[in-house]
């Protein structure tokens, strides 16, 4: 459907396109539909997951705006909103396979692979489980902020800022002192677990 003919049925704004989408209205919905989708696939496609996974990130990305729609904020956001609960959904996805399939069959976990540097494997662990646990000596808006500029697929300064809050001028300089506070919480973490230890 072309522009000119939603502005003759009466969708001149993103916020009259979806009240009617919600209300019913089905060539509204193609039209939500037809404008978004190319956003809402390029998201899921920085995810790399499989072409059924990748179609149920999509699938779970539109009811989640049926189901909420009405209680969106900022309609002519609607972009963003989709962008990020596209994204939310794939992180489900992919932590829900990480649950049910095992990581390694039992034949393969009695010969370990001789690629892999297990010492590496064991430091990088340590090191995540410290980081998230340094994550939580932070105020909540400062972990939101590092974890949202660390996603497989950072968003832009505009949407963080809407998301945390903090000014889009200030992400920047934010972001370096909030490093620099986990580096410094990371190191205090590594010196007590030595003085313990010895």
């Amino acid at each position: 459907m072309s522009t000119a003919n939603a502005m003759t049925i009466g969708y001149t704004t993103t916020t009259e396109l979806l009240q009617t989408a919600l209300g019913g209205n089905t060539s509204a919905w193609e039209l939500l539909v037809n404008r978004f989708e190319p956003a809402v696939a390029a998201t899921i496609t920085g995810y790399r997951l499989q072409e059924a996974d990748a179609r149920d990130a999509a699938q779970r990305t539109w009811l989640r705006m049926l189901e909420h729609g009405r209680q969106i904020r900022e309609p002519e956001a609607l972009g963003g909103w989709l962008r990020t609960t596209a994204k939310r959904e794939c992180l489900r996805i992919i932590n829900d396979r990480r649950r049910v399939e095992p990581r390694l069959d039992a034949e393969t976990s009695e010969r370990p692979d001789p690629s892999v540097d297990v010492e590496q494997v064991a430091i990088d662990a340590d090191m995540t489980r410290q980081l998230r646990a340094v994550l939580t000596l932070i105020p909540s808006r400062s972990a939101t902020l590092i974890c949202t500029l660390f996603e497989g697929e950072t968003p832009g300064y505009a949407e963080i800022a809407r998301s945390t809050g903090i000014p889009v001028g200030t992400i920047g300089p934010t972001r370096a002192r909030i490093l620099r506070r986990l580096r410094g919480l990371i190191e205090t973490e590594s010196v007590s677990r030595s003085v313990c230890r010895t």
